[in-house]
């Protein structure tokens, strides 16, 4: 991301089934009787931040999500297929969905009861689901989609734009446009398909599939994404477009959106996405995806870039260093996901040192001129860049602050500075191959490093620079 512009076993099911309704699209609770929630997975995976987000009793394989979107109105219709397999015995589980109006939920194809409480869609099979059993919960819903203030006042969820919508879900904001297991430690394949009125392109995530059109001039894009993908980085962009399709030396596919006012002054810099794709497998390993690409929005539309999976979105024509930033993330936030929002910098850390490698190998400052010019002189730039260490944020506003990012960078050089070139670029590659689509978090991070130079001491370094507070000692 760059912010730059910124269940309990079926015998006791029955003695605690009560009476579920749905409500209206604000979330209204339930006025039916209390709910034991001892029967339930968890309302949240217990993030440090973000405590919500996500749900316990089950892991998800696959969302087949089929949408239908008028601007107009800003109308939006859905029914969402959850695959998913229970990790307990479950009575009862919850689904992350902010507003929009749940019409019906079935589990294995028969209607399940269900409630809301706040941002919970709490769903009651007709049979309590077994430890290890793979189960189907199917939501109809429909409404306008909200759009979500974060803790640090930016906004996400699904905005409205100039002649459509685009939706965004770092950390939380995919839960306003299809319900889910909403946390970064549980990824899914995906199937999207969108339709939209005559002369609008709906953009997802992965590959375009189909896009046919209905005699009434409505159009229907179905896109696939066959690798795990967090749900805060799928996207959909739905609007004007000017589409390009490509494809890498290598033959990578390259689909790359543009609102028609940014065209040209977009193409510059995306002529140097195959370039970049380069580089960075080089520096990173192989790419970890099946195509690549960008949707350039305008920058009144969105506030900040995001490195959504494939695909990251730009608020306006991105300069390269936004586009090396957004690129190195699909190794490191889309392949290799944090296990909880305190691990953003593992994220924001590596796609912002991607930036300084980037300057180095293109003959400007290198890496270590970068690491000590923030070290003597960043506070001019960044009053804040040692206001808390990068692995321990002060709180959900901040983890998209500096320290996320640059001290976190600086983490990193420090790494570099300790064990030397070869074995510095063996231990990046090899943390997105050990990883490669899974979830990681700060604690596995530095036990691969420790394992990858088992004769450096990396004890100053985690210490000082990744926990502690203040600025480290001139290393």
């Amino acid at each position: 991301m760059s912010r730059s512009v910124r269940l309990v076993p079926a015998m006791a099911a029955a003695a605690l089934v009560l009476a579920l309704t749905a409500c209206d699209d604000e979330g209204a609770p339930d006025t039916s009787g209390a709910q034991a929630r001892d029967a339930s997975g968890a309302p949240g995976v217990g993030d440090p931040y973000f405590p919500k987000a996500g749900n316990g009793g089950y892991d998800v394989s696959h969302y087949g999500l089929t949408l239908a979107y008028t601007p107009d109105g800003n109308r939006l219709t859905g029914t969402a297929v959850v695959t998913g397999r229970a990790t307990e015995d479950l009575a009862a589980f919850d689904l992350d969905l902010a507003g929009m109006k749940v019409e019906e939920v079935t589990v294995g194809g028969d209607t399940a009861e269900f409630r809301r409480d706040g941002q919970e869609l709490i769903v009651r099979p007709p049979g309590a689901l077994s430890d290890g059993e793979t189960f189907e919960v199917r939501v109809r819903y429909s409404g306008s989609p909200r759009t979500i203030t974060d803790p640090d006042g930016s906004k996400e969820g699904w905005l409205r734009t100039a002649d459509g919508a685009l939706a965004l879900g770092e950390p939380t904001g995919s839960m306003a446009w299809f319900p889910g297991n909403h946390h970064p430690s549980d990824k899914a394949s995906y199937d999207i398909a969108v339709t939209v009125p005559k002369g609008l392109t709906a953009v997802s995530n992965g590959e375009l599939r189909s896009a046919r059109t209905a005699d009434d001039g409505r159009t229907t894009f179905t896109w696939h994404t066959a690798e795990p993908m967090a749900s805060y980085v799928a996207t959909l962009a739905i609007g004007r477009y000017t589409v390009t399709r490509s494809a890498t030396q290598g033959g990578l596919p390259v689909y790359v959106a543009v609102d028609p006012s940014q065209v040209t002054a977009s193409r510059k810099v995306l002529a140097r996405l195959p370039e970049v794709m380069e580089w960075a497998e080089y520096n990173f390993g192989p790419y970890p995806f099946s195509s690549t690409g960008a949707i350039v929005d305008r920058p009144e539309d969105v506030e900040y870039a995001l490195e959504t999976q494939n695909r990251p979105v730009y608020p306006g024509a991105p300069d390269t260093a936004t586009l090396v930033h957004e690129t190195a993330h699909q190794w490191f936030g889309d392949s290799v996901t944090p296990k909880s929002w305190q691990d953003m910098w593992l994220n924001e850390s590596l796609a912002t040192y991607a930036e300084w490698l980037w300057t180095e190998d293109e003959g400007g400052a290198t890496a270590e001129e970068t690491f000590t010019e923030l070290y003597d002189h960043g506070e001019d730039e960044y009053e804040d860049l040692w206001a808390f260490p990068p692995a321990k944020p002060t709180s959900a506003a901040h983890v998209s602050d500096t320290p996320v990012y640059q001290r976190g960078a600086m983490v990193i050089h420090r790494i570099r500075q300790a064990v030397g070139d070869d074995t510095f670029y063996d231990i990046v590659q090899g943390w997105a191959a050990a990883h490669r689509h899974g979830s990681a978090d700060t604690d596995d991070f530095t036990a691969f490093v420790e394992k990858q130079a088992p004769d450096e001491d990396f004890d100053e370094i985690w210490a000082d620079w990744l926990y502690g507070e203040g600025k480290p000692a001139r290393p």
